[in-house]
C-alpha cells in the first residue's frame, strides 16, 4: 500500500493572526462602504426635500411681491384716492435717488 505523499501544512501562530486580521479588515471595509453609502443617501434626500421647500417659498415670495406690486399701481392708488374723497397732487410728489 502506498502511502499519501500529502504534505500536512500548519499556519504558524503569526500567519493565522495576519490571515484573521485580513478578514476583519475585508468585513470591516464592506460595512463601512454600506453605512457610509446609507448615510449619504440620506442626506441627498434630506437637501432634496429643502431644496423643495425653498423652491415653494420662493414661488410663494414672487405671488406676493406681484400682489404688492398690484396693489402698489397708480391706478389703484388713484381708485383709492377717489373713494376717500382725495386728490392726486404731483407737487407732492419727492424723487430720491
Amino acid at each position: 500500500m502506498k502511502k499519501s505523499t500529502r504534505k500536512v501544512v500548519r499556519l504558524t501562530q503569526g500567519e493565522k493572526m495576519l490571515y484573521t486580521l485580513g478578514v476583519f479588515c475585508a468585513v470591516l471595509t464592506v460595512f463601512i462602504k454600506v453605512f457610509s453609502s446609507a448615510s449619504i443617501s440620506n442626506l441627498k434626500m434630506d437637501i432634496e426635500k429643502m431644496s423643495y421647500k425653498i423652491d415653494s417659498q420662493e414661488k410663494k415670495n414672487q405671488s406676493l411681491v406681484m400682489q404688492v406690486n398690484e396693489l402698489t399701481s397708480y391706478e389703484n392708488l388713484s381708485n383709492v384716492l377717489k373713494d376717500m374723497g382725495l386728490a392726486y397732487n404731483n407737487e407732492n410728489i419727492i424723487v430720491v435717488k
